[in-house]
């Protein structure tokens, strides 16, 4: 299925919302598509903000996650770090596996990559399984 980019981020975010409010937690919208995150959860009295991005399997099978947001202007694409003081949790969509998968970016530098399937070598030291990060993290 061949989505606009646009389109793509906004089913990320309508998954992330079905699979947040499927684990109990409360959607809150933000009235601005200029805040830093997507969404705010809320549940057991907290608050927390969500960027929610979509996300293909590369070639390998791994879903990889970099903290910058692009987007156009009339001077071309502009990359933006993502300010990881202005949201709590970072989910993704990935469209092969159908699920969201969540972490606190502050825990990353940079990026990272998250695996679906055992690498070939089976290599399971400092491997990072997609289905390890299917819950909230939570935070101090």
């Amino acid at each position: 299925m061949n989505h606009h980019t646009k389109d793509k981020g906004d089913l990320g975010v309508l998954k992330a919302q079905v699979d947040l409010f499927e684990k109990g937690y409360m959607i809150l919208l933000p009235q601005t598509e200029h805040a830093p995150f997507d969404l705010v959860i809320y549940k057991n009295q907290t608050f927390k903000r969500v960027q929610v991005k979509y996300r293909e399997l590369n070639k390998k099978g791994i879903l990889e996650v970099r903290f910058r947001s692009s987007y156009s202007t009339s001077n071309g694409i502009v990359n933006k770090k993502v300010d990881k003081n202005q949201i709590d949790i970072y989910g993704i969509y990935c469209p092969q596996t159908d699920e969201c998968y969540y972490f606190d970016p502050k825990t990353f530098k940079n990026s990272f990559s998250l695996r679906v399937e055992t690498p070939k070598n089976n290599q399971m030291q400092n491997v990072k399984f997609a289905k390890d990060y299917r819950e909230i993290p939570q935070l101090d």
